[in-house]
């Protein structure tokens, strides 16, 4: 496996995209993101080295989807398209995945992987390295997207101003789905503020102790509900409850088996 010439390739397949666009540069720098955080949690875990690179490597191509996703719709939004499958159709259907692995004894693995990281809910892998990729994956994933929330314009993010957001309050059904701590699902998210809450219910669906460390070694849990300033009482008595549930979460964490 050879990642700095899977890195070249991936180079060359965003030459087709508008490297300037706000959006496709969130995510040029989110797919490096996730490919460090994916070795961290690798290296944190013990892994042998194949299972390090071949989790970098996972994480290089995890969202290839989103460039013609940004392309066509100029949207993240999932009703406009399914990266994660067309990322696998295109890697996969059509053969470009042996531009960035020479062989073919990782593709299970690399598929199942990138078909399965955006899910509401990862279940059915029976295969253990499988579903250990699968989960590496998806906490690299949560862990750059606290990055990307912290960096990146709330204008880029949510196509209107943190003020703007904070302006709001979360409806009814999302601070239920929450509170229940679970992710929140893409369709009921109606208000500006239930789209910010959906970001932190990531947290629910964290697997390793180690992707927890990495999370209060940044402090992303407190930097993350402070980006907004909310302006509306209800929401800043709403964040309030969410700081406090998803700190006792973070101190009662069971890692998933």
């Amino acid at each position: 496996m050879d990642l700095q010439h899977a890195k070249t390739e991936f180079e060359h397949y965003l030459d087709g995209y508008d490297r300037n666009d706000d959006k496709v540069h969130l995510k040029i720098v989110h797919t490096y993101g996730v490919t460090e955080y994916s070795r961290q949690i690798a290296e944190r875990l013990n892994l042998p080295d194949e299972d390090r690179e071949l989790a970098q490597l996972i994480g290089l191509l995890h969202d290839i989807g989103r460039f013609e996703q940004l392309k066509r719709f100029d949207s993240f939004e999932p009703d406009t398209m399914d990266h994660a499958s067309f990322g696998v159709q295109i890697l996969f259907s059509e053969g470009m995945i042996r531009n960035f692995a020479g062989k073919d004894s990782w593709d299970g693995i690399i598929q199942t992987a990138i078909a399965r990281h955006s899910d509401f809910r990862l279940t059915g892998i029976t295969d253990s390295r499988t579903l250990m990729h699968a989960r590496i994956i998806r906490d690299a994933d949560k862990l750059d997207n606290c990055r990307v929330k912290l960096e990146d314009t709330i204008e880029t993010i949510l196509g209107v101003s943190a003020e703007e957001v904070g302006k709001d309050s979360v409806s009814p059904e999302v601070m239920a789905q929450f509170c229940r701590k679970e992710s929140i699902l893409s369709s009921i998210r109606r208000t500006k503020m239930d789209y910010w809450l959906s970001y932190l219910a990531y947290f629910f669906d964290i697997n390793y102790k180690v992707s927890w460390d990495i999370i209060r070694e940044h402090d992303y849990v407190a930097r993350l509900i402070a980006r907004i300033p909310y302006s509306n009482p209800q929401a800043q008595v709403q964040m309030d409850e969410v700081r406090t549930i998803l700190d006792a979460y973070m101190m009662n964490f069971t890692e998933r088996i």
